[in-house]
């Protein structure tokens, strides 16, 4: 895994401006990561076809609101996608746990093609801040090639920076860094 670290200046700034936003890059950069697909009859066919996991409205209902199952729902997957029909229905069937961790389910409609959307997913990134001045997003693995991986790195740093209202002025500093380097610094 490749993770993009950028270090900011200025707390008072970012504390009221800057919180959450997400961007898709040109590659995908976490390709194992798991989608389930919360789906009508014809997306649960579709994705039961693609080999990628999958609940209809009677798994949905068999949960019942447990927070217990929900939560363990939600750890099991890293993003959910759900069927138009069925998206209204998720408060309602899941109770707020999805939504509490932040992995409330993207709409899947039928028009749309599932691996495509699936692939969509994989490939967005999301710059989350919390309360310190430093972030970080995965932005490739180690099976891309160098150009596939600066490609990453220039879409996901020029989006953030165009966020700024310094721009570059705001930015401390950037570092990459695999999972058992060290962190290269770029600026």
């Amino acid at each position: 895994m490749r993770t993009l670290i950028v270090s900011f200046g200025e707390r008072e700034y970012f504390v009221t401006v800057f919180v959450f936003c997400s961007h898709r890059l040109k590659h995908i950069p976490r390709p194992k990561m798991q989608v389930c697909v919360l789906g009508d009859q014809q997306h649960c066919d579709e994705a039961k076809a693609n080999n990628v996991p999958y609940m209809d409205v009677e798994a949905l209902k068999k949960l019942n609101k447990n927070k217990k199952l929900v939560k363990k729902l939600a750890k099991k997957y890293d993003a959910f996608l759900a069927s138009e029909a069925l998206i209204k229905q998720i408060p309602r069937l899941l109770g707020p746990g999805l939504n509490k961790a932040g992995k409330f389910p993207g709409l899947l409609s039928h028009q749309e093609s599932m691996t495509q959307k699936i692939d969509e997913v994989k490939a967005t990134i999301k710059f989350q801040m919390k309360k310190v001045l430093c972030l970080s997003v995965a932005v490739g693995h180690v099976g891309m090639t160098p150009d596939e991986l600066v490609q990453n790195v220039h879409l996901s740093i020029n989006f953030l920076v165009s966020l700024l209202k310094k721009h570059w002025q705001n930015v401390r500093s950037l570092h990459i860094k695999s999972t058992m380097g060290p962190p290269q610094r770029i600026y």
